[in-house]
């Protein structure tokens, strides 16, 4: 990842929902048992690892919220992001804080999933 030229908005949980439900993407960059331990169904997933690399296959026309765990790692993928000309945003408090705000979260088979 490349050195961020200025930190990531933070938005909060309800910011974060009501810019995913505005056309935002919601990127999970958790890692490969987080989630399928539980995510956010409809969101996309790149492991932040694979970001770097992968970044091609992320939107220029809109807006990412990006969501890990808590915030630490989706915050440094949001800086990381923005210096490369994406608009993205972390999401503070991450999963554990959506989980807390009664949000649901899922499995890949659509059942009721967990925060790891």
């Amino acid at each position: 990842m490349t050195e961020p030229t200025r930190p990531a908005e933070a938005v909060d949980i309800t910011e974060g929902k009501r810019r995913v439900e505005g056309g935002a993407l919601l990127l999970d960059v958790r890692n490969p048992d987080e989630w399928h331990a539980g995510h956010v169904d409809g969101s996309t997933w790149i492991p932040m690892g694979e970001v770097t690399d992968r970044q091609g296959e992320l939107p220029t026309d809109r807006e990412i919220v990006v969501a890990c765990a808590v915030g630490g790692r989706s915050a440094r993928v949001a800086e990381a992001l923005n210096a490369w000309g994406y608009n993205a945003v972390n999401l503070a408090g991450g999963l554990k804080a959506w989980v807390e705000a009664d949000l649901p979260i899922v499995t890949d088979d659509g059942d009721g999933g967990t925060v790891l």
